[in-house]
């Protein structure tokens, strides 16, 4: 064979595993769009069934077709306090099982080679979904076309794959070559890294199974590569993890030691067979047995893989869960306070709509930062005391970095793939962080008004601190309302929380404008100086504008 001959057929597998990611990235992402926020919803109030909690994660891994999306989905619910360990076990151990489904489209893909193959047949659907996404307006049908041109694209990249390996299959140096490597371990190793490389199991399954169906090698070689796929996947829960709580890096190491511990379990039976049946009883040779193509037997040697390893674990998820624990102790330490993200990291914005519910609880967190600021500033305020100015600077900053952080990350989410709910949120959370911004800017002039006043030595009136308290009161409750609005997931419950902070909103313009005339009186009978009087109305402005930014909030819903 020649020179051009492999470099040929080389790089067709490049482009083949090219574009089959593209596929698996396109319909993953149209996939997200369309039903994520609905599977958020379900991860985030699963109940304790462990039962429920794999098929879950099962469905919802098929649905999406990203174990991936879906691991890192329920690492970012464990981050947020809204998951336990025990259930994002049970969601994890459904993610490897849903994963299978890809080996099995693949499997379906490569029938017919003496007719029209069902992969040029599925390939074609790359062709329909590109005109529906060029031809419809809607962005709904644009994301079917999405979901229908990824599902095509994966059997273009199949093919180019395939034939590839029909190329390769040609060199005997190559067979020879790949038969030689029959130590188990290696060929799991071998499999691992190359996941752990591209990031994607569903891949290095797919190259197996293209492998073995052209001879390349054996379905006992093709079945530990695809063993050694399953850790190699974990490189994408443990670095998302990395930045994250000590649960969400408890979570990563369950899905590491689930799959560690399944394929050393299935290693261990599949050397004792081999030794007790001198070399009658391998897995290839099991699954050859029962299935007649061997596309089938590898893909189904996967789904039962992953199937029995998820059983075997189940009941013992509370020992595994408290190992892990063990394994990664509370620290006694005081942890880092410097400004941070508690709910996103940098590898969740790979998958935008998980990346935006997370921002949500992240613009939750800047919004009772600014609320508490706010309040303790006029508490100050009230008691011309400037104790607590420290921890309010501390906030302060916290506040200018989360404006940042977060304005960031919502541009560089604006070009992404999102459904139509999911856009208005994003377009809105722009304006509703930099509410939250003003929030702070006006509670730090309420404190450089103390300062001043201090400077001077002035004070004010019992009913200037009465009024004070009123207005503390008043702007609380319309927070609480305006949270409840933003947080509720229910539409008619969060406009009607919106309604009610509607409501509190006027009662704060009543109110400061009450003041306003109280305090003018007040100086004009003399018992408030003029100085600090002016202070006062100042604050008595602010303090109106920020009930405003606040029911902004609340009316973006």
């Amino acid at each position: 064979m020649s020179q051009t001959f492999v470099i040929s057929a080389l790089l067709t597998l490049v482009a083949g595993i090219g574009i089959f990611l593209i596929a698996c990235n396109m319909m993953s992402a149209n996939l997200e769009a369309m039903g994520s926020a609905k599977l958020s919803k379900l991860f985030a109030s699963i109940s304790n069934n462990d039962v429920l909690g794999v098929g879950i994660g099962t469905v919802g891994t098929a649905a999406i077709q990203s174990s991936g999306a879906t691991t890192v989905m329920v690492i970012g619910f464990v981050n947020a306090g809204i998951m336990t360990l025990r259930q994002a076990a049970t969601i994890i151990y459904g993610a490897n099982i849903g994963t299978t489904i890809t080996g099995q489209i693949v499997a379906l893909g490569l029938y017919g080679k003496d007719s029209i193959s069902t992969t040029i047949i599925f390939s074609a659907f790359a062709g329909v979904g590109a005109f529906i996404m060029s031809f419809c307006k809607e962005d709904k049908q644009k994301t079917w076309g999405g979901i229908i041109a990824g599902f095509g694209m994966l059997f273009v990249g199949l093919s180019m794959m395939s034939n590839s390996m029909e190329s390769f299959a040609y060199l005997d140096s190559v067979k020879n070559f790949l038969a030689g490597i029959d130590n188990v371990i290696l060929l799991i190793v071998i499999g691992a890294v190359l996941t752990a490389i591209i990031q994607s199991s569903s891949v290095m399954t797919s190259v197996a199974i293209t492998m073995v169906v052209s001879g390349l090698i054996s379905l006992n070689q093709g079945i530990y590569i695809t063993m050694g796929s399953n850790i190699g996947s974990c490189v994408v829960a443990i670095i998302a993890a990395i930045p994250s709580s000590k649960n969400a890096k408890r979570a990563a190491l369950i899905h590491l030691l689930f799959n560690i511990s399944g394929v050393i379990l299935f290693t261990a039976v599949g050397s004792v067979m081999k030794m007790v049946s001198g070399g009658d009883y391998t897995y290839g040779i099991i699954f050859s047995s029962f299935f007649k193509h061997p596309q089938t037997q590898l893909a189904m040697f996967h789904t039962f893989f992953n199937v029995l390893c998820a059983i075997l674990i189940l009941p013992l998820t509370g020992a595994l869960v408290r190992f892990v624990s063990k394994i990664i102790p509370d620290s006694e330490a005081t942890e880092d306070d410097s400004p941070k993200l508690y709910y996103l990291n940098e590898y969740m914005l790979n998958t935008p709509v998980i990346a935006l519910a997370q921002l949500k609880k992240e613009i939750e967190n800047m919004a009772k930062i600014a609320f508490d600021n706010f309040a303790a500033s006029l508490e100050m305020f009230k008691e011309m005391s400037t104790e607590g100015v420290d921890k309010f600077r501390k906030n302060e900053d916290e506040l200018n970095y989360l404006n940042r952080e977060l304005i960031d990350i919502l541009s560089r989410l604006s070009g992404s793939m999102l459904n139509d709910d999911d856009s208005y949120f994003m377009s809105r959370s722009f304006h509703v962080i930099n509410d939250l911004e003003r929030v702070g800017d006006y509670a730090e002039n309420i404190i450089e008004y103390i300062e001043e006043i201090c400077k001077i030595g002035g004070k004010i009136s019992d009913e200037a601190r009465a009024e004070i308290d009123s207005l503390a009161a008043t702007v609380e409750a319309l927070y609480q309302k305006t949270m409840e609005a933003y947080s509720n997931t229910n539409k008619d419950a969060a406009k009607a929380a919106a309604a009610d902070a509607k409501v509190l909103e006027e009662k704060v313009d009543d109110l400061t404008e009450e003041m306003a005339a109280n305090h003018i009186e007040r100086i004009q009978k003399g018992s408030c100086t003029a100085h600090v009087g002016a202070y006062y109305l100042s604050l008595v402005s602010d303090s109106e504008r920020v009930a405003d930014h606040f029911y902004n909030v609340a009316k973006y819903v």
